[in-house]
């Protein structure tokens, strides 16, 4: 049982369950044993459900697919009833507590999943890394002295670590795909609307998204049959999918039109490793029989990201303001970063914030009329081969913050402000060893044919077998 997820993914798992190989209480007593060993060296575990709510997330676990499989969910636009969501936050520590699930986690719940506690995420998820002041820095299991990304790092240090085949991550400028990509897992964003994200509003002007990270593509595919779908009144809805998600992982992509990118839209040039595994994957994609050619999409990064800055500075002043509920934030309650941009947020106008939003959906029509033309825009994940802790800084000035940011999301924010999906799949490696994600986007709701061609490789390439040595 101490290796069941060393071999297994959830679905592998929950077919044992089913067929009564092992019990589901003998998979949660073994799974929080290792998870509490690895956490003690990762940190990326905030909070372990025991006693009585421990209880309660097991018999609310339904008789799905996933029946009977640990999950921890991220401490970020996720609630998990009875308990806060600290969204990484001293201030929000110990309340409000959540007097009901999100969407999201009730349908989780529904597939048989069992919570057994939160994940670890940068302070409301304003960083690429998971290293907030409340709570301290998840360590990355590949090397210690670097960080597994964020915001959900602490997911991707748990599936990394083996400790759980699969865990919820939420994503609104990268953070599903960057961890997953410096952590060696699969992570896929999901279109605008896929996921209902009630109770809360649109998040980020529809730039925020959830799903999960995992060590099988099947696993993220059946998770997403599991809680897509809209909830009464939700601003966005994406398209049905025709047929279900893991369905189309069991089904040959076609011969798909890919353009791959050497550098991010904007910028002069990229880390040599990094366009060699642009290269090389490109060329495996040949081999697979789909038509491959270097393309750029034609949208404006410097308006983008500059759209991205208002909506994430409003938005984190009014959800400071509605969480808060009256209270106000003393002078330790926030990281400084967050505070700054607060601050910032408190002096944007409404024309600004329109026009903010009018560059997300220019840019929306933009990647659009370039995936006419395309199936899928390939390149890396994140500009960088690896993130060592202390790069990205929530301590210091916005303009430290933002340079530390930028090469984090050259690649994966546009999908964000556009509302595509996009994954991250662990198909490469620096020359010392380190995983390198290689990123893959298409057209809004064409999460089926991102599933297909992530199968495909998986096959074709498994990457299963390449685990972190050091630290767990």
């Amino acid at each position: 049982m101490k290796d069941l997820f060393e071999a297994h993914d959830a679905l592998a798992v929950a077919e044992l369950i089913r067929g009564r190989k092992v019990g589901v209480r003998e998979v949660l007593d073994a799974s929080l044993n290792r998870l509490r060993a690895v956490n003690d060296k990762l940190n990326a575990i905030t909070d372990f459900y025991d006693g009585e709510l421990l209880e309660k997330s097991v018999a609310a676990a339904g008789d799905g697919p996933f029946h009977g499989i640990p999950f921890v969910v991220k401490q970020l636009m996720a609630d998990c009833a009875g308990t806060p969501t600290t969204v990484g936050s001293r201030f929000f520590a110990k309340e409000p507590v959540a007097a009901n699930d999100s969407a999201a986690v009730a349908r989780m719940r529904r597939a048989g999943l069992v919570i057994v506690g939160r994940s670890n995420t940068s302070e409301f998820g304003l960083a690429p890394t998971t290293e907030p002041a409340f709570g301290g820095a998840t360590v990355n299991p590949w090397r210690a002295d670097l960080s597994p990304g964020g915001s959900s790092g602490g997911s991707a240090a748990v599936v990394a670590a083996r400790a759980l085949p699969m865990a919820h991550a939420t994503d609104g400028g990268g953070s599903i795909r960057i961890p997953a990509s410096l952590c060696g897992l699969f992570g896929l964003k999901p279109s605008r609307g896929r996921i209902s994200l009630a109770p809360i509003g649109e998040t980020l002007a529809g730039a925020g998204a959830q799903l999960c990270v995992s060590i099988s593509v099947r696993d993220s595919a059946a998770l997403l049959d599991a809680v897509a779908g809209g909830e009464p009144g939700d601003p966005y809805r994406a398209p049905e999918a025709e047929g279900s998600f893991r369905e189309a992982t069991r089904r040959a992509p076609g011969r798909l039109r890919i353009a791959f990118l050497r550098k991010p839209v904007g910028w002069q040039s990229m880390d040599p490793a990094l366009v060699a595994a642009v290269e090389r994957t490109a060329k495996r994609l040949e081999v697979l029989g789909h038509h491959v050619e270097e393309a750029m999409p034609d949208y404006d990064p410097a308006a983008t990201g500059a759209a991205f800055g208002t909506v994430m500075c409003a938005n984190t002043f009014t959800n400071i303001q509605v969480r808060a509920n009256g209270r106000v934030p003393g002078p330790h309650d926030l990281e400084p970063v967050t505070r700054l941009y607060a601050e910032k947020g408190r002096g944007i106008s409404a024309h600004d914030y329109i026009r903010a939003v009018q560059t997300f959906h220019r840019t929306g029509r933009q990647l659009g009329a370039f995936f006419e033309r395309f199936d899928i825009l390939l390149s890396p994940t994140i500009a960088r081969t690896s993130l060592p802790l202390g790069t990205v800084r929530m301590d210091g000035s916005l303009e430290e913050y933002e340079e530390g940011l930028a090469p984090m999301v050259a690649f994966t924010s546009v999908c964000n402000a556009a509302g595509v999906p996009a994954m991250s799949v662990p198909l490469e490696g620096t020359e010392d060893g380190l995983p390198i994600g290689l990123h893959f986007v298409a057209r809004y709701g064409a999460e089926a044919t991102l599933f297909s061609l992530a199968a495909q490789l998986e096959q074709a390439h498994p990457w299963r077998d390449r685990r972190p040595g050091g630290v767990t």
